[in-house]
């Protein structure tokens, strides 16, 4: 999925792939499913830090909390009360992971830990099939597509696409579905 870095500790999130890999050095990284952020609230990719640690959060936070120094947060890495919607884009913004697989690497980040969040496909096949049509494109939903992901790869606003499909549910879309592309 991603390579780790020379030296350190750092996490890797793949909001494409839905995976978060723990690096510990140039070791092979421990991978685990993550859930994402829902197309309207997407988790924003960039270079962070964990600002902060929590044992029992609470709620819908899970067993751990490891808080990000993403601006216009909180953002976070937490456990969830809700484990079939890991692998989802269905949270806020956050990282949702199992709270066993959280609570595996919890004592192993400490304040600091970088944290990179990306949205890149590295799937074997590529691109996914687009048809052109009159007036505009089909496009064919693949696994661990959302909404964002594609208006960004077509170069076709949001806000454009979900008009276009005014029977579309834009946080739940499947792999196989068709979606008309403007």
């Amino acid at each position: 999925m991603s390579k780790c870095g020379e030296a350190g500790t750092q996490l890797i999130i793949n909001t494409y792939l839905r995976r978060l890999s723990y690096c510990r050095g140039d070791k092979t990284p421990f991978n685990y499913p993550v859930a994402v952020g829902k197309p309207s609230t997407p988790t924003p990719n960039g270079n962070y830090q964990v600002v902060n640690k929590s044992v029992n959060p609470g709620g819908m936070l899970g067993t751990r909390w490891l808080g990000l120094s993403i601006p216009n947060g909180p953002y976070g890495i937490h456990g969830t009360n809700n484990p079939s919607s890991i692998g989802q884009a269905v949270s806020h913004g956050c990282i949702r992971m199992h709270n066993g697989d959280i609570e595996t690497i919890f004592p192993e980040v400490s304040i600091g830990t970088p944290v990179v969040i990306v949205s890149s496909q590295n799937i074997s096949g590529g691109n996914a099939p687009v048809q052109e049509q009159s007036g505009g494109k089909t496009y064919t939903v693949q696994s661990g597509d959302t909404l964002w992901q594609i208006s960004i790869r077509l170069g076709v606003p949001l806000e454009s696409i979900i008009k276009a499909n005014p029977n579309l549910n834009p946080d739940q879309i499947y792999p196989g579905q068709q979606i008309y592309i403007p």
